[in-house]
């Protein structure tokens, strides 16, 4: 069963900022991206225990074919997804958004 996913206002400003770097460093892999997230997105909603915790209740999905993570935290009735966090930059600056 899945749950639905819930995206912090935070969260698709990242999304949106990440994509738009990467359509300048080359045209289309933003699209790319936001694929990668989707399908990032739907497996975390499937599978929401699968992701290791990275602190506390809070998961993190590592992307592979991105350095990103989906952030996560799994509430009884949905999945809020807290952070796009680049896996190099400001470790747990997100633990805020809970």
């Amino acid at each position: 069963m899945s749950l639905p996913v819930r995206i912090h206002q935070a969260a698709e400003a990242e999304i949106a900022e990440a994509a738009d770097f990467y359509d300048i460093e080359s045209l289309g892999l933003g699209d790319e991206f936001t694929t990668v997230i989707e399908r990032g997105i739907h497996d975390i909603s499937r599978y929401p225990h699968a992701a290791p915790i990275a602190r506390g209740l809070i998961r993190g999905k590592t992307l592979t074919q991105f350095p990103y993570s989906l952030i996560y935290f799994t509430g009884e009735a949905e999945i809020m997804l807290l952070a796009v966090a680049h896996q190099k930059r400001r470790p747990f600056y997100w633990a805020s958004r809970l």
